[in-house]
């Protein structure tokens, strides 16, 4: 689990640096970034398939 999660970040901050122009030097920041969206996706996730009640709508 904790593999593909890393995986999961590796790949968003691989995104994030293409989009900006594969800046030199910025590396930790587009992780930072990367791992703040993704934690954020799998913790909105778990909530969402813990209660399903919960919706987005609101």
């Amino acid at each position: 689990m904790q593999d593909e999660l890393e995986e999961r970040i590796r790949h968003r901050a691989q995104e994030l640096w293409h989009a900006q122009g594969q800046p030199e030097g910025r590396s930790e920041e587009f992780w930072l970034q990367a791992e703040n969206e993704v934690r954020g996706e799998k913790e909105t996730y778990d909530r969402l398939k813990s209660d399903p009640s919960i919706t987005t709508n609101s």
